[in-house]
């Protein structure tokens, strides 16, 4: 029992760190110009040159490495198969409905939409999915015992 305990921590702890170095090493991983864009004062700047087609690609395979890392934090530490079914869903609807987003977004992008590319191209690239899941799940599991 308590073996069980430590590999899923230590599952759940390696897949934590994946994440961390996604981020860390962000710039050298992936192609995204609005890297720094967004670090500067992008209100007031015309949106960087870029490959639609490259950026698409590269912003798409951050969120399968984000992806599958959360899916693994998750079932490391719900060790329920239709909890990870049902992520699993959401993490493929919310693909599909961000990434057409965002292509709509910077194949025009205006300085107007900027605040509304950048909370878009921010569900795609960071974990905040797994932020709202697991906290869901947990409170699931709290309602079901009681």
């Amino acid at each position: 029992m308590k073996m069980d305990r430590v590999k899923r921590y230590s599952i759940a702890a390696l897949c934590l760190l994946g994440l961390v170095i996604v981020r860390m090493f962000e710039s050298k991983l992936f192609y995204d110009p609005f890297i720094e864009f967004f670090k500067n004062d992008y209100l007031f700047l015309d949106a960087p040159k870029f490959e639609t087609f490259k950026l698409l690609l590269f912003t798409g395979f951050r969120y399968l490495l984000n992806t599958i890392l959360s899916l693994g934090i998750i079932f490391a530490f719900f060790k329920d198969v239709e909890i990870l079914k049902f992520s699993g869903v959401v993490y493929s609807f919310a693909f599909v409905l961000l990434l057409g987003l965002f292509w709509y977004l910077i194949s025009d992008a205006k300085q107007e939409q900027y605040l509304m590319l950048f909370n878009v191209r921010r569900f795609l690239i960071q974990p905040i999915l797994l932020l709202l899941l697991l906290p869901a799940f947990y409170y699931q599991r709290l309602r079901k015992t009681v």
